[in-house]
């Protein structure tokens, strides 16, 4: 099981199904492809292959800025490897990329990959100006020598799972929506770094997380959720805001993890946001603040307990 960074890095030397795609979130819908071409791949003998890209085609074509995506390329690698892929290839998505031709492009993935079937969503598209479409690669399937396999797009209640949608849903605070779609909790990670020590001059030490500058933040209120240390897991109560009690302008992550006391500076943490408990709030009074931060613990206890119950 590999992560590599470029197509140029890999040459198999056994067949390979291959999907292809940004995969960002790794949502239900992706699995629900990666786990049937997983199964396909280990009833014939064939490698799992997935092929995704960075930066991400909407930031390079679009322009876009700030944050947007809802996992690093390592955290989307890890968790696809997590299903049973194989190799999972994130090619750089640069003017080269965007200007090859879908026949040339099928041609780079030939080569380095030994492509027996390719397995793509029924809305796909490759290539310059998307030409790589079904039925274009059904094409150049017959032409050389592999198969192209069309899997249905998973929906829940009507709506077709997408990142955009989970995306949507975490700007506006909406954790438990974003859960569904995702099959987990939304997850940040970083380095715990040193803040201004509020939290624990008031009884309630937080940990400041430098999260990756690119990654969507839910909306500011406070969530309860698991922080994850190494292989050690705690119930955490997040707030994600600007302390406006405290008058404060940047944005921070910051959870309280409970029944927890040893100095975590410099170690990396992930947090998981399960439920969105508040919205953010300025108290007039700092023993205002600080009764609300108790029940806000007490509210993140009893919710996590209750999802460890069978």
């Amino acid at each position: 099981m590999r992560h590599v960074y470029s197509l140029s890095e890999v040459n198999l030397n056994q067949p390979s199904i291959v999907t292809i795609g940004v995969f960002d979130g790794v949502h239900r819908g992706h699995q629900h492809l990666v786990q049937r071409l997983v199964a396909e791949a280990r009833a014939t003998g064939r490698l799992a292959v997935v092929l995704t890209f960075f930066p991400h085609p909407d930031i390079v074509l679009r322009n876009l800025q700030g944050r947007y995506y809802l996992t690093s390329p390592e955290q989307r690698a890890d968790l696809l490897i997590e299903a049973g892929v194989d190799y999972v290839v994130t090619h750089p998505f640069d003017e080269q990329v965007r200007q090859m031709r879908a026949a040339a492009f099928v041609d780079e993935m030939r080569a380095h990959l030994q492509l027996s079937s390719l397995w793509v969503g029924a809305d796909f598209a490759l290539g310059y100006k998307r030409e790589g479409d079904v039925p274009f690669l059904r094409a150049q399937g017959a032409e050389k020598q592999f198969s192209v396999h069309e899997v249905d797009l998973l929906t829940a209640e009507g709506t077709t799972i997408s990142s955009t949608a989970i995306r949507q849903a975490l700007e506006v605070g909406q954790v438990e929506q974003a859960r569904e779609w995702l099959g987990r909790g939304y997850a940040l990670s970083g380095e715990v770094v040193r803040g201004e020590a509020r939290g624990r001059k008031i009884g309630y030490p937080t940990a400041n997380i430098a999260v990756w500058e690119h990654q969507v933040i839910p909306a500011n209120g406070i969530y309860a959720g698991w922080a994850r240390l190494g292989s050690e897991r705690f119930m955490a109560a997040t707030n994600v805001g600007v302390r406006p009690t405290f008058d404060g302008s940047n944005i921070t992550v910051e959870p309280y993890l409970l029944d927890f006391d040893r100095d975590i500076y410099g170690q990396t943490l992930e947090i998981t946001f399960e439920k969105h408990l508040r919205p953010e709030a300025k108290f007039s009074s700092l023993p205002e603040l600080i009764e609300q931060i108790g029940r806000d613990v007490d509210d993140a206890r009893a919710f996590l307990a209750s999802l460890r119950q069978p």
